[in-house]
């Protein structure tokens, strides 16, 4: 049977790389082929328009199998990934029955928010949970971390439970540093090796926290995030081996807690370039090959989360949780929709699960592991991020390591400086958050719904990340300029009038219109469209009429030499005056004393923070 099988398309020769090149440059007549198709990613490298099988010739890292090492292409020969909530509830038996309500709605992973927690808020706030079945994770001060580890041993030892537990505890004495800019106030390597000993007899109880999904949400490139996180990993492979504990049991105690940005690809070959590299860091501590698998937990992300059309949100942490998903992470928390400005509700929450219901029952991607396997694109995009946060960890250990570049605020910089790139990409609009810096529900307010500060990157509602400080990492989300803008807005009790004076050539008026309300619509005014006038003079009267704030003429390059000092004539400074566009007759109409131009080039933030200031001053 197999000899008689034909195969696909015999009946067409091959092509080569080189012949596909041609072609595509033919059709671009004469356009540079790099310039137009190449892609210049903010990870340092370049991606091409197309993949063929000769790109990842040579590559071993599409040797292995999933469950083998180094476990690029996975920890496990399955995929059924766990869905983790995480418990709000500050009271111990509050928190219990919120976790024993979502574990009847399909959640098997909890995570409890909690301070000092002794052996009898702890038996409450487990009560009736079958630990066996679930995960149980804990996030603590660093300092809480020794005595509710040994807390918990005692109870699950108490319980039969030490050998079936599967959880962690947070202990994270690098958050303080990261969001304070200052030294934890601690011997960290006595702390650890203190709190590893305490649960020796729990051996799937992880307490080494790397919690990169701190620098993702600060704003940091995905490169910079796994680069920095191997850097941290290894940071506590170093100290406590040092300090002499077996390599091997220092691995199993480390867990990754990881974001997920909305780079579709890029976050699946993240996951992925991940778990290669951390099994070969770990190995080469000296942890077996068994042991150096990688524990990671997936956050989807809160950088990119907006305020205004909130509901966004939704589509962006789907296409998160699906890179986590995947790239065949061990459990996925994601961040409810509503997460920006108030404590998450029943219904956001119940949405963030079924998201990932979603994934697993309709889409069925817990039923093969690593799909992207194989792929031009994905393999190559693997190892392209790999080397380069490969490149970053060498830097950091060659600076002494993770700990002394967060100590001596490096690390921090570092990031602030992506953040504040990240902010102007999304002011120039290089960077698209729908409905925030792009396609805004004009109508729309916010300033009503605020439950929190919504310059944070969480809520503010007593659950929020600690408050970045100077020298620490930032902590402002890429759509908190453009809501600061907003709300100035709607907190001023005027909203500007725009009117759309479309004249002339019936395309480049429609489409000029369209991009002005766009852009006008980001600071939230008023937006006065129209379907064209016959003369200037009757476009100026109807805006007069409309008592409009700014008028914004539409029309063509072409048409704007003659029309533009029509209108600012006519209309004799009883509005803003704006052209849509950048004629090549700019410099003759500044000249006339025209200074107001939009444009795709422009600074959209900076432009409306202009207006804001004329208009909301009057």
């Amino acid at each position: 049977m197999t000899e008689k099988k034909e195969r696909l398309f015999d009946m067409f020769p091959p092509v080569s790389t080189e012949e596909w090149r041609a072609k595509v440059e033919a059709d671009l007549k004469g356009a540079p082929f790099d310039k137009k198709l190449v892609w210049r990613t903010s990870e340092g490298f370049d991606l091409q328009p197309m993949y063929r099988a000769e790109d990842i010739e040579g590559l071993s890292t599409t040797d292995s199998l999933p469950g083998e090492y180094p476990y690029m292409r996975g920890t496990r020969t399955d995929n059924d990934w766990l869905t983790r909530q995480e418990i709000l509830e500050e009271d111990a038996a509050a928190a219990n029955a919120k976790a024993l309500e979502v574990l009847g709605k399909g959640v098997n992973s909890l995570g409890f928010r909690v301070q000092e927690l002794d052996r009898a808020k702890l038996d409450l706030l487990l009560k009736d949970i079958s630990i066996p079945a679930v995960e149980i994770n804990f996030t603590c001060c660093p300092k809480c971390a020794l005595p509710l580890a040994e807390a918990l041993v005692a109870f699950l030892k108490e319980k039969g439970w030490d050998k079936e537990f599967r959880g962690s505890i947070d202990f994270n004495p690098m958050r303080r540093p990261l969001r304070h800019g200052d030294a934890f106030p601690g011997d960290i390597a006595a702390m650890a090796v203190k709190l590893v000993e305490a649960v020796k007899d729990v051996p799937a109880l992880k307490v080494l926290a790397v919690d990169s999904f701190m620098l993702s949400n600060a704003g940091a490139y995905i490169y910079q995030e796994l680069g920095y996180a191997m850097s941290w990993g290894a940071e506590w492979m170093a100290m406590l081996t040092e300090a002499g504990v077996c390599p091997n049991e220092v691995a199993r105690r480390i867990k990754f807690n990881m974001g997920v940005s909305s780079n579709y690809f890029m976050e699946l070959a993240k996951f992925r370039a991940a778990r290669m590299l951390w099994a070969q860091i770990a190995h080469g501590f000296g942890a077996s090959e068994a042991d150096a698998k990688m524990s990671v937990h997936a956050i989807t992300s809160r950088f990119n989360q907006t305020i205004y059309d909130a509901h966004v949100n939704l589509l962006r942490s789907q296409t998160e949780a699906m890179s986590a998903a995947l790239a065949g992470v061990d459990s996925i928390t994601v961040t409810p929709f509503d997460a920006p400005y108030q404590k998450p509700d029943d219904f956001s929450e119940r949405i963030a699960r079924n998201q990932q219901f979603l994934l697993k029952e309709e889409s069925h991607l817990d039923k093969v592991v690593d799909p992207a396997g194989g792929s031009y694109y994905v393999e190559t995009l693997t190892v392209a991020i790999a080397r380069e946060a490969w490149k970053l960890f060498l830097a950091e250990e060659e600076k002494g390591g993770f700990l002394a570049c967060i100590n001596n605020g490096s690390v921090q910089k570092t990031i602030r400086e992506a953040s504040e790139k990240r902010h102007t990409d999304v002011a120039r609009r290089k960077e698209i958050l729908l409905g925030t810096n792009q396609y805004p529900n004009i109508n729309e307010t916010a300033d009503q719904k605020l439950a929190c500060d919504a310059g944070a990157n969480a809520c503010g509602c007593g659950h929020a990340e600690e408050k970045s400080c100077e020298g620490g990492l930032p902590n402002a989300r890429a759509a908190s300029d453009f809501e600061a803008l907003r709300l100035a807005t709607e907190r001023s009790g005027k909203r500007p009038r725009v009117f759309m004076l479309t004249i002339g050539n019936l395309a480049m008026r429609l489409a000029r219109a369209q991009f002005s309300t766009n852009f006008f619509g980001c600071a939230g005014y008023e937006i006065i469209d129209n379907i064209g006038f016959d003369t200037v003079q009757a476009g100026i009267d109807a805006a007069i009429e409309k008592k409009a704030d700014v008028v914004v003429l539409c029309s063509s390059d072409d048409e704007y030499a003659a029309f533009a000092p029509e209108a600012f004539k006519a209309l004799a400074g009883r509005a803003e005056f704006v052209v849509a566009g950048a004629p090549a007759c700019m410099d003759e109409l500044k000249a006339a004393g025209i200074n107001d131009f939009i444009h795709v080039r422009v600074n959209v933030l900076d432009t409306l923070r202009d207006f804001n200031n004329r208009l909301l001053a009057k």
